[in-house]
């Protein structure tokens, strides 16, 4: 690849992604897909990560979904393959074991809709548009939609989206719990920034856990996931971070992390 498709920047454990194909809509292709498997990857043995933001480049797109350009000739077996890329690069994502957060900046529709589906956070511009509009092509999500939206949003809500096709605006997203914010577009690369700075802020250790607590539990039943968190209530006392972050309250100052 000749083009780098995925930019990175890194301000001491608070990395930021950015899918760089502005004139596509940054639509996804097997190339941003290889690209950006490669780039998590690399962060995801990183003791130093602390959060990581994801967007897309411009003002008009977060990922405005897969590039049909390059799907519309798939055989049902390339295009197997094809979302098996896909489903394997966002499982990645999603198991990353720091805090993630998607910058919607526009269009996130489609495969860019379970991208962000994929992240911890979704915060979006009051500009923004969802949807998973994949049966206006004849298809179905194929990466990762059919299941992570329902236990975002509910299967009600979910089905009405995968069969309608239709978009919805930012306030409606955040009204189903597809979004955690939305936000003026003017002011929403500093709130994405304080908002990655206060999550890398917290005990790392401490947030790890939670995050493994909550994606681990939702696939247990209640009493295996309330073990779980039992044990990992335990392990956050078995280091220092806990020790600094209880006296730090009662000497009533900032925990030093």
């Amino acid at each position: 690849m000749s083009e780098k498709l995925i930019d990175v920047i890194d301000n001491a454990g608070l990395v930021r992604l950015t899918i760089n194909r502005p004139k596509a809509l940054n639509a996804l292709n097997s190339d941003v897909l290889a690209e950006l498997e490669h780039v998590l990857a690399d962060l995801e043995g990183r003791a130093d990560l602390r959060a990581m933001v994801i967007t897309g480049a411009g003002e008009k797109s977060f990922v405005a979904g897969a590039d049909i350009a390059e799907m519309r000739e798939k055989t049902p077996e390339q295009a197997r393959d094809f979302a098996r890329q896909a489903l394997d690069t966002f499982k990645r994502l999603e198991t990353l074991p720091v805090p993630t957060v998607a910058l919607v900046n526009g269009f996130c529709l489609g495969g860019g809709c379970e991208l962000a589906l994929a992240c911890d956070w979704a915060v979006a511009s009051d500009n923004a548009i969802f949807g998973q509009p994949e049966v206006l092509l004849g298809v179905i999500p194929g990466f990762g939609g059919t299941q992570r939206l329902p236990r975002r949003v509910g299967p009600a809500m979910a089905i009405d989206l995968c069969t309608t096709g239709r978009k919805i605006d930012a306030n409606e997203a955040l009204r189903i719990g597809l979004v955690n914010r939305v936000m003026p577009q003017a002011e929403l690369e500093d709130y994405v920034e304080e908002l990655a700075k206060q999550l890398g802020g917290n005990g790392p250790q401490s947030v790890r856990a939670a995050k493994q607590a909550i994606h681990d539990g939702m696939d247990q039943d209640l009493d295996s996931a309330l073990a779980l968190e039992n044990a990992l209530f335990a392990f956050c006392f078995a280091g220092e971070e806990q020790s600094e972050g209880m006296s730090a309250f009662v000497e009533k100052r900032k925990p030093n992390f």
